[in-house]
């Protein structure tokens, strides 16, 4: 293994809402098992900027948080990201650290250390050091800074730099940060406030999966997911262009991965405690995909300042590997052992099915066109009232996917005579639109889609349980299942039906 270098960024911080803009842009780098240490003398700043961080991550800057000096150790147990912040200044022997349970850091939290000088020999080699002083000539309240990264965390410190110099060159280095909470993905986000207007910035950095497993390839280029920032800004102007509502791009670095965009809101197109769907606004989100489908669209797109983009296919190859996650992540977690036979038997099933609809003339699929990426804007008109996010993971493919996406939604129960509307709907406005459009077509692409997409969530959201450890995910299963276990029922499946019924577990609840 490469050694890492250590990296280093240093700042002249003019006060203390300086401070909490560095705090918060940290915050857009790191995550559990992240480890930061503040040094300096007394009264530098280091509770200052501890303190910052944690109400910058539970969204509260309100959030009473104390100097741990005399408790040694408080906790934070915030939905964002849960947090540990321990002062050692009163340490005088690392052993007392046992008794902390500071004598090895956690994975699931975010620890922050004053004082980490007390135990040099306790700290992680993958850190982030933040170090405090007050010098001549810069002014009483001002602090000079020095962060430097150890380790895995030297890349998130060099990044750092580079995310200070976007927002000093975009005019937003004094803006307001608010803390976003992320998604499934390695992307991150924060509001920016400027002079009373509220902007996205998006941390995008280059995903670079070193899992080669995929006939030389990774997963996410083996299934046509972004890898960088480009494709998001192709498909976001793309989209845009043709009448439908995606975040206006300001300021956008395609090398480093940074964006900074247009605010849809926050309004969604689902309701109540637990969530339930709108029906209208579901209603005008098909209409979008429908006016969509009816479009002549092209492969690629022109990217300024870059070459044009072209949309990958998502072609059987790509969804054969989603579908394996089934048998890599979901089927071992219910205690299924995978035979050559099993693996061999659910391959050639699902070529055949996958080779037939795949014949059919491609359009834009967005592939997560559900409600956690929709808002809803009712200021705009028509399908404009629908703002579209997460589009960066388009492929060209059949229609039905997106339609399955929808009313299917993953996160959220649609009961089976609302989506039952939304199809009909759909199926109504393309045939409407003169468009070459066949229902019985549509309505078996749809069934082997939502199997399909169903399948890779089964094991994605193991995936996400056992590899990422986010076991919320695993919440959504029994409603994954229950859509699977709709789209088997459709004579389009029966020949992989049979599979699934011998072979195949329900999840827990």
């Amino acid at each position: 293994m490469t050694e890492q270098i250590p990296r280093s960024f240093s700042v002249t911080l003019a006060d203390e809402a300086a401070t909490a803009h560095l705090m918060a842009d940290i915050a857009l780098l790191i995550g559990k098992g992240d480890v930061i240490t503040l040094s300096g003398d007394l009264g530098v700043g280091k509770t200052v900027a501890a303190r910052a961080m944690i109400r910058h991550l539970a969204g509260d800057p309100l959030l009473e948080v104390p100097s741990p000096t005399f408790t040694l150790v408080q906790a934070y147990d915030l939905a964002t990201l849960p947090v540990l912040h321990a002062d050692l200044y009163r340490i005088s022997d690392e052993r007392e650290l046992e008794e902390l349970g500071l004598t090895q850091f956690r994975d699931d939290m975010l620890t922050l250390v004053e004082w980490p000088e007390r135990a040099p020999s306790a700290l992680p080699i993958d850190r982030i050091d933040i170090s405090f002083s007050m010098q001549a000539g810069i002014g009483p309240d001002a602090r000079f800074v020095v962060v430097k990264g150890f380790g895995a965390a030297a890349a998130k410190v060099a990044r750092l730099g580079q995310l200070r110099q976007f927002l000093n060159k975009a005019g937003y280095r004094d803006a307001e940060r608010r803390y976003m909470p992320g998604d499934a993905s390695t992307r991150s986000y924060a509001r920016l406030m400027k002079n009373g207007v509220s902007t996205i910035l998006m941390n995008f950095p280059p995903r670079l999966d070193q899992a080669l497993i995929y006939g030389g390839r990774s997963y996410l280029a083996a299934v046509h997911l972004a890898e960088e920032l480009k494709p998001f800004v192709a498909i976001g102007q793309g989209l845009q262009q043709r009448g439908f509502s995606t975040p206006l791009m300001h300021q956008i670095d395609l090398e480093a991965g940074f964006l900074i965009s247009e605010d849809l809101g926050v309004e969604g197109i689902v309701t109540g405690e637990p969530a339930a769907p709108i029906v209208p606004r579901y209603e005008v989100a098909v209409d979008a995909l429908a006016k969509l489908h009816g479009l002549d669209l092209p492969a690629s797109l022109p990217v300024p300042g870059s070459s044009d983009y072209a949309i990958p296919a998502f072609d059987v190859e790509a969804m054969l590997i989603e579908v394996s996650l089934l048998l890599d992540w979901y089927l071992p977690d219910r205690g299924v052992a995978v035979t050559d036979r099993m693996r061999d038997e659910f391959f050639a099933l699902w070529q055949r099915l996958l080779t037939r609809i795949l014949q059919e003339p491609p359009t834009w699929v967005i592939r997560d066109y559900h409600s956690p990426n929709l808002i809803w804007m009712e200021q705009r008109d028509g399908i404009a009232k629908v703002g579209i996010l997460d589009f960066q993971d388009a492929v060209l493919g059949p229609a039905a996917y997106d339609v399955v996406s929808l009313a299917q939604d993953a996160r959220l129960d649609i009961p089976e005579e609302i989506e039952i509307g939304l199809l009909s709907r759909y199926v109504r406005t393309r045939r409407a639109d003169g468009s070459d459009f066949e229902p019985a077509v549509f309505a078996a692409t749809y069934a082997v889609m939502s199997a399909q997409r169903n399948t890779r969530l089964l094991g994605v959201f193991s995936r996400l349980n056992r590899r990422d450890h986010k076991p919320h995910y695993l919440r959504h299963q029994p409603r994954i299942w229950g859509y699977l276990s709709r789209s088997l029922a459709h004579p389009a499946l029966a020949p992989i039906r049979g599979w699934y019924a011998e072979h195949l577990p329900a999840p827990t609840d």
